[in-house]
């Protein structure tokens, strides 16, 4: 079964409407690719269930107009620390000096709850990753790969048609179109001046 970006999207998008059913007050998830081709640092996870259940937990946040996060959302405080144990996750019980309660984990009752939509969407990430992994002894990631970061890179600007723009990684822009919610239109990384010509 070769999975692609769009059939990975899809599954993280039914993960976060399972979400939902028990968390009605939960925003529906605008991108679900945009999630696809990076990790997040600030929380420490690479992309997994427990993973969405964490940015549900800030989704939420949003809904409610809770702060709960400082430091360019790197600090994650005791309002992300309330949230997240309405969802069932569990955390340390002292805050990380730099990422706050950023750590969660799944508690054996979530678990449960979400055996099903846990289990669905290992079996797609796994295929993503058989379907998009390749012979890397040739290719050169630059530092990224050197120091065991999910290398997800620089973000570039990646502008619409109606002006807006958005920071994103070049690599997660190419697995799947990220639409503008203002036009309907894709983001697209602008040539450089002067690229047209050569």
């Amino acid at each position: 079964m070769s999975t692609t970006p769009p059939v990975l999207a899809a599954e993280l998008a039914q993960a976060w409407a399972d979400i939902q059913r028990y968390h009605p007050e939960l925003p529906d998830l605008a991108a679900p690719e945009s999630l696809i081709g990076e990790s997040s640092s600030a929380c420490g996870h690479e992309l997994s269930f427990e993973r969405l259940l964490h940015e549900a937990v800030h989704g939420i946040a949003a809904a409610r107009g809770v702060r709960d996060t400082s430091r360019a959302g790197r600090y994650h405080n005791r309002r992300f620390l309330a949230i997240a144990e309405e969802l069932g996750l569990d955390h340390p019980e002292e805050p990380h000096p730099s990422s706050g309660f950023s750590l969660v984990t799944l508690s054996s009752e979530a678990k449960r709850r979400y055996r099903p939509t846990i289990e669905r969407l290992q079996r797609a990430l796994k295929a993503h990753t058989a379907a998009t992994s390749a012979d890397t002894s040739r290719t050169f990631r630059g530092p990224a790969a050197r120091h065991g970061s999910s290398g997800g890179g620089v973000r570039v600007k990646a502008v619409c048609d109606c002006g807006r723009n958005v920071r994103v990684v070049p690599s997660v822009l190419a697995q799947a179109p990220i639409m503008c919610g203002g036009c309907g239109k894709p983001f697209r990384i602008p040539e450089p001046v002067g690229a047209a010509a050569n």
